[in-house]
């Protein structure tokens, strides 16, 4: 996700690639990174750290208590601190790094590594509408950003966060009906993402409500109706809501525990 972030704001001109700095414990990847993107590289979070404006906390959750602990001295109320750590709440945040700390948490999820993300934003009581304004533009650098309070991360981790599992087993599933059908994986393969990629964007571009477009498929008595009436009596929409629901709970409990 860091190196997503990092192709993004290099290759569009968000920023110059000698304004970015990236703290690698390991050496190999510390070199690829500055031969491929031209950005600086340490090995001490604390030296980057001091020489940035903005700090983006790209850990996993189980070392960020850690993370936080050493970062500490040289983290000032001047840094904006941005977290894309899954389930590490703004208190959390706060907690390890001082409570005068400017801190906005985001849920980004996988297709940021195609510049196609979803990402949610939520800011900490000392960070203000300019630093939500900065961090919104970084993540719509890779897709789409939106601002929502605390209280909703975890529904949006349900839905966006694991989304793309949801929507890669759809596409997988279409692949293999296509098989089930005849046709050889090359093609069911193709012709399933292409068809998931092209209703997406109807979706977003035209602006219609799914349910109007899906009537535009439909036809009295037609070949759709009969396979709509199949997903129906299989209980796919309430399957998909109990999918999110069942990993927004999840993600409230692993909040917990943390706490």
């Amino acid at each position: 996700m860091a190196e997503a972030l990092i192709k993004a704001v290099t290759s569009r001109g968000f920023m110059p690639a000698d304004s970015v700095l990236c703290s690698e414990p390991v050496e190999a990847r510390r070199k690829y990174l500055h031969d491929q993107y031209g950005i600086r590289v340490f090995s001490d979070n604390r030296e980057a750290a001091g020489n940035a404006d903005v700090i983006l906390l790209a850990v996993k959750p189980q070392v960020m208590d850690q993370v936080l602990s050493y970062l500490r001295p040289a983290v000032t109320p001047d840094h904006l601190v941005i977290s894309i750590a899954a389930g590490v709440t703004i208190a959390r945040l706060e907690s390890g790094l001082g409570s005068d700390r400017r801190i906005i948490r985001v849920m980004p999820n996988t297709p940021a590594l195609v510049q196609e993300g979803a990402a949610a934003l939520c800011r900490g009581s000392k960070a203000d509408s300019q630093d939500m304004e900065g961090a919104l533009a970084l993540f719509n650098a890779v897709g789409k950003a939106v601002e929502v309070p605390e209280s909703l991360m975890d529904a949006v981790t349900g839905l966006s966060g694991s989304g793309p599992a949801y929507c890669f087993l759809f596409i997988e599933s279409l692949i293999q009906a296509g098989i089930r059908e005849g046709l050889p994986r090359p093609v069911a393969s193709e012709l399933a993402i292409q068809t998931v990629l092209g209703s997406a964007r109807m979706c977003q571009e035209t602006g219609r409500h799914p349910e109007e477009l899906v009537s535009m498929v439909t036809s009295p008595g037609g070949t759709t109706i009969h396979g709509l009436y199949h997903l129906h009596r299989s209980g796919m929409a309430a399957g998909v809501m109990d999918a999110v629901r069942a990993a927004a709970r999840r993600s409230m409990e692993l909040g917990k525990q943390e706490e």
